[in-house]
């Protein structure tokens, strides 16, 4: 163990002897105000302690549910340990690919996004989730403090920016901020009609029937779903499944769309999904 983990540890005092649930259960016991100890790793540079005083009003569940996208392994249990202990639900992934993954499955109410990333840079990943419906908010959290980066990110979709290094009252601050401004998570469960789609299950119905479809069917329905009685373009459609900048024909989107009306029509006379002649398609209204 390196002297700086030593002293994050060390900076913990009697939290760090008990696990995240034993934290979460003593503060629900108290129902009240509460000293935490905040804590951040400013990508193995710096470390800090701050005493962070907050009113936590627990209902029995956690507040918030966070996504933490961040390669680090000390900064990202450093994050975990302190959403958890400050009565929050953190999930942690350490590549931009698998956070895309995870922030598509809609069930976040903010995500902290790392800049440096492997497989996908943090930009990419927010241009990603943007152009795919994710609307919680995200603070980005990077060592590039420049102006033009920060205008960058925020340009891109990001809600907030910090720069590292910085003491955990302040990230948990800013959340608590950006959640107030933007408490939007679209519904994990959307339905048209008859035809439901679960994001959680990745279960498609129609008429109480499942409907076994493969994920680049599944992708192009939930989009659809989502814009309900609205004209979704091919090109839309193209970047919510491939990515942001699809630059490549937009006809492949027929032989999937074809594909997923087979299914989705089987036995019915009448096409749920309407063509609209040199614009795209669309669903009837929800």
């Amino acid at each position: 163990m390196t002297a700086a983990s030593d002293k994050l540890r060390t900076g913990l005092g009697a939290a760090a002897a008990r696990s995240p649930s034993e934290n979460l259960a003593k503060k629900r016991g108290e129902r009240g105000r509460r000293a935490a100890r905040g804590y951040y790793t400013g990508n193995g540079l710096c470390y800090t302690s701050c005493q962070v005083v907050e009113e936590l009003i627990l209902d029995g569940k956690p507040q918030m549910q966070v996504l933490i996208i961040e390669d680090d392994a000390v900064t990202g249990r450093a994050l975990v340990k302190g959403f958890t202990e400050a009565g929050h639900r953190a999930e942690w992934v350490q590549d931009g690919q698998a956070g895309s993954e995870s922030a598509r499955s809609q069930q976040f109410d903010a995500i902290i996004l790392d800049q440096m990333l492997p497989k996908k840079n943090g930009l990419e990943v927010l241009k990603e989730i943007r152009g795919q419906g994710v609307l919680c908010p995200v603070i980005l959290v990077t060592a590039l403090g420049s102006v033009e980066e920060r205008v960058g990110g925020l340009n891109t979709g990001a809600d907030d920016y910090i720069v590292k290094p910085f003491e955990f009252a302040e990230i948990l601050a800013r959340l608590h901020a950006v959640t107030r401004r933007t408490s939007v998570r679209p519904a994990a469960i959307v339905s048209v009609g008859d035809l439901t789609l679960d994001l959680t299950t990745r279960r498609v119905t129609r008429g109480g029937v499942d409907v076994d479809l493969t994920p680049i069917e599944f992708s192009l329905l939930e989009l659809m779903m989502r814009y309900a009685g609205q004209v979704v373009t091919r090109k839309m459609l193209c970047e919510h499944v491939w990515g942001f900048n699809w630059d490549g024909t937009t006809n492949v989107i027929e032989v999937h769309i074809n594909r997923l009306r087979n299914k989705l029509d089987r036995g019915r006379d009448v096409s749920f999904i309407k063509t609209v002649r040199g614009r795209g398609y669309a669903l009837p209204a929800a």
